[in-house]
């Protein structure tokens, strides 16, 4: 099975608009289309929304039996289909379901010759589902029913594509959940590492597909230790799920100042963490001071530098959360930015341990 990249995100949230408006405002999303009953869509309404090769679809129920509704009212907003772009949707279905996985919507082809747009899905990890997508044309039409703005994709904007996407999974289920995108979706296992932080400790894998277009960081956490900033999360969500959407940037020291203008809050990183950068990397070629003005954390691999921050999450559970990532040449994840981003999180969540603004 050959995935090419990632065709959307679909969002299941309470209210389509809301959330468009706030990914709009915040991090500089165009609207590019709308669905609902004006425009055939049944049991609920969406907004489409792109900048660069990003393409997120907001969706909010309309109806209680609609899958968004069921979603929502047991996690709260947050990823409910990964699509993947394929070459042939159909055939992608079939050898899924063959390799063992659920089926959830069997493949409908829509539009006329040389413009459909084939859709199949199965299910991914916990309430989130993989949606196969092929299509005539790359850029034709998004789908039937969602009006679209004219808006392309655009160069324009501060982030060009979805880098990584962290997923968090019970204890226990995390060599199960590889093995199972290893079988069904041809994907590769290109980094295992397990991280202590104190007296907390969680096992992370990488997986990835050929193409390189379609990662995903998956993480559980050690039970047998105190709980976690994993553990909270699986509470929170209850269950599997999106911890954060990584978008990749060219230019973090432009993107973070400008998302921040837009009302983005960031974590925020301890001084100390500055004091030791350049001993522990040498020369990074960014000016320390900046990163630490901005609050940006930065890590090295065999391969190049890679920089990187994360948003508060606004989400009422405090779950879905956002990344910022520059990567000059470097391809790890930051692993040696895990105890900044646990120390950033849990002052984030003392002082506002509900969540709420």
């Amino acid at each position: 099975m050959e995935i090419q990249s990632i065709d959307h995100i679909e969002l299941f949230v309470e209210d389509a608009e809301e959330a468009a408006t706030g990914l709009r405002d915040h991090y500089g999303f165009a609207l590019a289309g709308r669905g609902g009953a004006a425009t055939g869509l049944r049991g609920c309404e969406s907004v489409l929304l792109r900048q660069g090769d990003i393409t997120l679809l907001l969706t909010s129920a309309t109806s209680p039996d609609d899958r968004a509704a069921e979603y929502v009212a047991r996690h709260g907003d947050g990823v409910g289909v990964i699509a993947l772009r394929v070459d042939d949707a159909q055939a992608a279905f079939a050898e899924a379901v063959e390799r063992g996985a659920v089926p959830v919507a069997p493949p409908e082809t829509f539009g006329p010759e040389g413009a459909r747009v084939a859709f199949a899905s199965v299910a991914g990890f916990g309430d989130v589902e993989h949606r196969f997508v092929s299509r005539d044309r790359p850029e034709g039409p998004f789908a039937p029913l969602i009006e679209e703005t004219g808006c392309g994709r655009s160069g324009g904007g501060l982030f060009t594509e979805i880098d990584h996407i962290a997923v968090c999974v019970p204890a226990g289920t995390l060599g199960e959940t590889v093995r199972r995108y290893e079988e069904i979706f041809d994907l590769r296992q290109i980094f295992d590492e397990r991280i202590v932080i104190g007296s907390q400790a969680m096992d992370s894998k990488v997986v990835q597909s050929a193409s390189g277009r379609l990662t995903l960081t998956i993480l559980e956490p050690d039970v047998s230790l105190d709980a976690g900033q994993i553990d909270a999360f699986i509470a929170a969500h209850d269950g599997a799920g999106v911890q954060h959407l990584a978008f990749l940037t060219e230019d973090i020291l432009t993107a973070v100042p400008r998302s921040a203008e837009r009302g983005v809050r960031f974590l925020t990183t301890p001084p100390s963490y500055y004091e030791m950068l350049t001993s522990r990397l040498g020369p990074i070629g960014v000016p320390v001071e900046a990163l630490r003005e901005l609050n940006v954390l930065a890590d090295r691999d065999h391969s190049g530098l890679m920089l990187q921050i994360f948003t508060e999450s606004r989400h009422p559970r405090g779950t879905l959360f956002y990344e910022l990532i520059d990567r000059r040449g470097a391809r790890t994840f930051g692993t040696n930015n895990i105890q900044a981003l646990y120390e950033a999180v849990e002052r984030q969540q003392a002082s506002n341990p509900t969540g709420l603004d």
